[in-house]
């Protein structure tokens, strides 16, 4: 069954745990993750990223994410992930996403708060949730290093725009890390948490060491963020033709 993520992570947050969520790409992925999920009988958040849209399209993903997630046994968010462009993730909203996230975090802060605004206007009419991002979660592979997010500016962006989740950066970044686990900035995150009321998410958690991420659910992560190491082992598996 499909449902919306606010109450998960609203239970989470209250209970300093948070739920995974993976991104998936085609149908061997996500019937992959809804069985794990059922296997030990947890909710699980399945997402499309705009990113992938030349694997698969949002159209295609939609469908497979209406298709499997509505047969689950385990109560499964249809998440549409980093979604940059306003159009597209306000066409995913009205057409099956349980779940979006508005990325304009790359935007200055007053344009980010504008589009983040007018897409959870429409979403919340809808009943759904969003995610937003501000401070900036950069690639390992490129010069787009991450950018801490300030207290200051999210606790104002939180209020401006009435997201539902809030994506963070402290540390990590998307992609395949170069020189072992990132150094995650326990302290801003604390101060987040102290300053931010709505749940945080962590992106680039793909091989963030399960050290940093029990303690970053313990201080406030309430959804971490999963595609490089899905991705890396289906790979192996495949070229090893064990799939």
């Amino acid at each position: 069954m499909i449902i919306n993520s606010k109450d998960l992570l609203k239970q989470a947050q209250n209970h300093a745990f948070a739920f995974p969520h993976f991104n998936f790409w085609d149908s061997n992925s996500i019937r992959a993750d809804i069985a794990a999920a059922e296997k030990l009988q947890l909710p699980v958040i399945l997402a499309w990223a705009q990113k992938h849209s030349s694997e698969i399209g949002i159209e295609d993903a939609l469908m497979l994410g209406k298709f499997y997630g509505s047969k689950a046994k385990v109560p499964v968010v249809l998440h549409l992930d980093h979604g940059t462009d306003p159009e597209l993730v306000k066409w995913g909203a009205k057409n099956g996403f349980s779940s979006v996230m508005i990325d304009e975090s790359d935007k200055d802060f007053d344009e980010n708060v504008r589009i983040t605004k007018d897409v959870t206007k429409l979403a919340h009419s809808l009943g759904l949730s969003v995610e937003a991002e501000i401070g900036h979660v950069g690639d390992n592979n490129s010069e787009d290093h991450s950018k801490y997010t300030e207290v200051d500016a999210a606790k104002r962006f939180a209020k401006l725009t009435s997201v539902d989740s809030l994506a963070v950066s402290i540390g990590t970044s998307h992609g395949v890390y170069k020189a072992g686990t990132p150094q995650i900035n326990f302290d801003r995150l604390q101060d987040l948490k102290s300053n931010v009321k709505i749940p945080l998410v962590l992106h680039g958690g793909s091989s963030s060491g399960d050290a940093n991420l029990t303690k970053a659910a313990e201080f406030g992560i309430t959804k971490v963020n999963i595609y490089t190491d899905l991705a890396n082992t289906s790979l192996k598996a495949a070229t090893e033709k064990k799939i």
